[in-house]
């Protein structure tokens, strides 16, 4: 009953913050502002995740279901204000607390899950509650866009705020208290430090960091790639947006089926390998249309593998500062796809195949640290 309470809680929370993508523009037109002016709007959500570290340590120090209720109350006020105050400075202000939101309520959940769930089975768990992801894209998106259509652009916060209340108030019964279970009441100087000496959690965190940016790298560029390429924007890109959420969903149930018998860092360091041959690849079969799309279904499919198996690694990294390290890791997610973002222009600028080496190196990178993090990292616990 939990785990099915967090795969939709995450797909409410996702669902919100990846409809700001396609739905960008109708924002932007009923709004009365230009598209430069909502884009600085989704760069300043991302600085959402710089901060989570500062809040989600309550989560070592308080018990996990103090930031669980936190990330989905702070959510349900979020988008329960844009329907009463329907302005670009609220809408701005929405945008950035519903990331902030999703970034307390991920890792506190991660860290909840794996207390009570062998590290041999971690895999599975963390893979499931991961289809919030990806059922957000398939489902959540067109959803919103249905409401939009039918009933105007701030229908789908209305929604989102009734269903943000509801899956609070079942939050608030169904999870238990956990502020004495956890252990630890270490402050947020003592987290922090646990983290920043720890070699493994650094290594750990440079993985993270590395993948990122090189999955960002031909994230970002994609669609100018299909536009420039084929110039069949709209159904091109409508197309890779249906092959990404089929792809993100085969890479989450890779996770549940085989991450826990590879062992979370060779799954790690395989879903690595594989996505750099389908990097490799995208600029080889990438000269028609099917071609591309097979190219990226391939490499988001290893990306999501990848980056799901990431996740059950990091919860065992540093058990006494759990819920700390992995909303460090957020932060790692964050900065990386910032980092990746400008250099995925820059290198555009050179071709395709410049951007495609840029992920594979990144990627190159990311293995090597991933090599050094099972040297330093210590034996699992059973729980």
């Amino acid at each position: 009953m939990q785990l099915t309470l967090f795969v939709t809680i995450r797909t409410i929370l996702n669902t919100a913050y990846r409809m700001a993508y396609p739905f960008l523009g109708v924002f932007a037109r009923a709004l009365g502002v230009d598209l430069a002016t909502m884009s600085f709007a989704l760069s300043l959500r991302s600085l959402s995740g710089g901060i989570v570290p500062f809040i989600i340590s309550s989560a070592d120090k308080r018990g996990r279901k103090f930031s669980l209720v936190l990330g989905v109350g702070i959510f349900t006020l979020s988008v329960a204000l844009v329907v009463f105050f329907p302005t670009f400075p609220v809408l701005l202000a929405s945008m950035f607390f519903t990331s902030l939101a999703k970034y307390i309520f991920d890792p506190a959940m991660q860290a909840y899950l794996a207390d009570s769930t062998p590290y041999e089975k971690r895999g599975r768990i963390i893979a499931i509650t991961e289809l919030g992801w990806s059922l957000a894209f398939i489902i959540g998106v067109p959803l919103v866009g249905f409401l939009i259509a039918r009933a105007g652009w701030i229908s789908p916060f209305a929604l989102l705020a009734i269903l943000g209340f509801l899956t609070l108030i079942l939050l608030i019964f169904l999870i238990p208290n956990d502020g004495t279970r956890v252990g630890t009441r270490d402050s947020l100087r003592q987290n922090f430090r646990l983290v920043f000496n720890s070699l493994p959690a650094k290594v750990g965190l440079t993985v993270t960091l590395l993948s990122i940016m090189g999955n960002e790298i031909i994230n970002l560029i994609f669609g100018v790639w299909l536009e420039d390429s084929f110039g069949l924007q709209i159904a091109a890109l409508g197309a890779s947006a249906a092959i990404i959420g089929a792809s993100e969903l085969g890479g989450e149930g890779l996770v549940a089926f085989f991450s826990d018998k590879l062992g979370k860092e060779r799954a790690v360091g395989f879903g690595l390998m594989i996505n750099t041959l389908a990097a490799l690849l995208l600029p080889i079969i990438g000269k028609t249309t099917f071609g591309a799309l097979l190219g990226l279904f391939l490499f988001y499919i290893s990306f999501e593998f990848t980056f799901v198996s990431i996740l059950p690694m990091m919860t065992e990294i540093m058990p006494k500062a759990r819920a700390t390290l992995m909303a460090f890791n957020v932060t790692a997610f964050s900065l990386g796809r910032a980092l990746g973002a400008p250099l995925a222009t820059f290198l555009y600028q050179f071709g395709f195949p410049v951007v495609v080496t840029g992920t594979i190196l990144f990627n190159i990178f990311a293995l090597f640290a991933l090599l050094k993090l099972k040297q330093y990292k210590s034996p699992p616990s059973t729980l």
